[in-house]
């Protein structure tokens, strides 16, 4: 692959430190979630994740969309990331929650969303590696 853009980004004091983008838009305190020990105080990984699929996902699908000549500029992707034990360490599962627009027959909608997540780089790096539900609401 030849990368077109490389994000970069520096964490320290892993789980319970701080983040910074290269660019330094990203400049953030990281907290344990209270589910996990922690004091909840600061964004957590799983959040960033979360945050970065749905953006993603949700660009896929407008890609998709335009290919085929249909609107879903109005849609809304959630994307909630689990983590839990596995074995001796963690793993994580996705539920991609995709709002279409209103309008949008079932059938085209699924056939969009399952498209987006054949083109989406997120969906392609997680693809066999942990489990993503996808949820049309």
């Amino acid at each position: 692959m030849d990368a077109l853009y490389t994000a970069a980004a520096t964490a320290t004091h892993g789980r319970d430190g701080r983040t910074v983008s290269s660019d330094g838009k990203i400049d953030l305190e990281l907290g344990i979630p209270v589910e996990m020990g922690g004091n909840g105080q600061g964004t957590n990984p799983e959040q960033l994740f979360a945050a970065g699929y749905a953006a993603c996902f949700g660009s896929a699908l407008g890609l998709v969309g335009r290919a085929a000549k249909v609107d879903v500029s109005d849609a809304a992707v959630t994307a909630e990331v689990g983590i839990g034990k596995q074995g001796e360490g963690f793993a994580l599962a996705v539920t991609l929650r995709v709002e279409l627009p209103e309008g949008l027959d079932e059938e085209t909608g699924r056939k969009l969303v399952e498209q987006a997540h054949q083109v989406c780089p997120y969906s392609n790096a997680t693809r066999g590696n942990i489990p993503v539900d996808l949820v049309i609401e």
